[in-house]
């Protein structure tokens, strides 16, 4: 069975078969400084992943004490998993609210051979902020953005290929090509709210804004809007979930969020 050990110096692992020293870990304040001068192995070519693991390990160790936190370095790697965490945020405006515009650089999309998501675009009052979104969030792979506050409800935002539900839609998809809000709701709304949709929409109605159509729908309590659209060869669900006190409080806020969203 292997050892491994940490010294003030560096760090080894050692095996029946393998010994790797790494000599000479020098880190400073200064990213500029960091200085890894010689790592000297014995092990023949069938250790090639151990060689690399300790690498790993060497450069962990090193951005710790980069930032003079142990675990530091870890914490790095792990926010590295969160889909598109790059900010796309405006400063708040003369009424305080700011908007949201989905980066172009921001990761995402659905397997090889997709075009890039077309951006899309929504206003909230200030006091809103994203939330990660994981490669393993429970609402599915299609979970693009999570918006919260804690005194007004929760955004999300699914991106979903049209090819899921129909094939001739083509490069261009638009919303009414899809369906009537009639069909759009019942397909697509229990991806929301988690149940059957049938006798828990109180309002719809369809607008257009630059020559697209949105469908928009308010479901019964727990309240839910909901805004669909399709640009590209997606489909855009675009939510908000308040609870009773949030949506006595708020709702006219939640309405203008949910009249605001935009493929731009």
């Amino acid at each position: 069975m292997g050892t491994i050990g940490l010294t003030n110096f560096g760090f080894y692992l050692k095996t029946s078969k393998q010994r790797l020293h790494a000599h000479s870990v020098v880190a400073s304040c200064s990213p500029e400084r960091v200085n890894i001068t010689k790592i000297l192995s014995d092990s023949d070519e069938n250790n090639v992943l151990g060689r690399r693991t300790a690498l790993v390990s060497g450069v962990s160790l090193v951005s710790s004490a980069m930032l003079g936190f142990p675990k530091e370095g870890l914490a790095v790697v792990k926010q590295g998993l969160l889909a598109g965490r790059i900010p796309g945020l405006s400063e708040p405006n003369e009424e305080g609210w700011r908007t949201y515009r989905r980066p172009d650089e921001k990761s995402g999309g659905h397997g090889v051979g997709w075009s890039p998501i077309i951006p899309y675009a929504f206003s909230v009052p200030d006091g809103w902020e994203e939330t990660p979104v994981s490669i393993a969030d429970l609402g599915g792979t299609e979970i693009d953005l999570r918006f919260s506050s804690a005194s007004e409800g929760r955004i999300s935002v699914v991106v979903a290929p049209v090819l899921r539900f129909a094939d001739y839609l083509g490069d261009d998809a638009r919303i009414e090509n899809i369906g009537p809000p009639e069909k759009v709701i019942s397909a697509f709304g229990p991806e929301v709210i988690g149940q059957n949709v049938e006798g828990k929409v109180m309002n719809s109605a369809v607008k257009e804004y630059s020559g697209r159509k949105y469908y928009q729908f308010e479901l019964e309590p727990p309240h839910c809007l909901i805004t669909a659209t399709a640009a590209g060869n997606r489909l855009y669900l675009f939510s908000i979930l308040a609870n009773g006190l949030q949506w006595k409080r708020h709702n006219e806020e939640l309405k203008k969020i949910a009249d605001s969203f935009r493929i731009v």
